[in-house]
C-alpha cells in the first residue's frame, strides 16, 4: 500500500461533487443527466449523496460530463512515488 492522505471514501466524495457540480454547471436536472447516460436517476442522487456507484455506472456520468480520456489516465504508469517519509527524506 502507498502512503497516501487521502481514503477512497475521500475520493468517491469529491468524484460525487465533481459529478454534481459539473451537472449542475450544464444546468442538467438528475433526469436529465439519467437520460443522457442511461443511469438510472436514484442512482445518480444515491452517488451524488453517498458516493455510493459502480465503476460502469460511473463512467457514463463521467463521459457525459466530462472528457472520459482524463479517467483513463489513471492507468497509464505513473512515475515513481516514494513509499514512505524516508524516501521522501533521502530524495532531497
Amino acid at each position: 500500500m502507498r502512503l497516501s492522505l487521502s481514503t477512497a471514501a475521500d475520493v468517491q466524495e469529491e468524484l460525487a461533487q465533481a459529478v454534481r457540480a459539473r451537472r449542475r454547471e450544464l444546468k442538467w436536472s438528475r433526469q436529465r443527466l439519467a437520460e443522457q447516460s442511461g443511469v438510472p436517476a436514484p442512482t445518480i442522487k444515491k452517488f451524488e449523496t453517498t458516493g455510493q456507484i459502480s465503476l460502469r455506472q460511473f463512467l457514463l456520468l463521467w463521459q457525459c460530463v466530462d472528457r472520459l480520456e482524463r479517467v483513463s489516465t489513471l492507468a497509464e504508469t505513473p512515475t515513481q512515488t516514494p513509499r514512505s517519509i524516508e524516501e521522501v527524506l533521502s530524495d532531497e
